[in-house]
């Protein structure tokens, strides 16, 4: 039924989702928490924030270019 030579269709968006999971709460987080040490604080979570989002769509972009299997058996004619 399922031809052995077919590339699998899997993804993993695993890093990404917890790439965007950092830069979208843990900073923002961290940021609220640390509020009396000032710029150093907010230059520090914008930075990381930017660094994640980055890295999420790089991640995203890799792992989105599927291959698609071919339906039809190859000893087929």
């Amino acid at each position: 039924m399922f031809d052995a030579s077919q590339k699998s269709t899997g993804t993993s968006y695993t890093t990404t989702v917890a790439l965007l999971a950092v830069a979208c709460v843990f900073s923002p987080a961290i940021l609220i928490a640390s509020r009396p040490f000032g710029y150093f604080a907010l230059s520090t979570a914008v930075i990381c924030s930017a660094v994640c989002l980055v890295l999420a769509f790089v991640t995203w972009k890799r792992s989105s270019q599927l291959t698609i299997p071919s339906i039809a058996n190859r000893r087929a004619k």
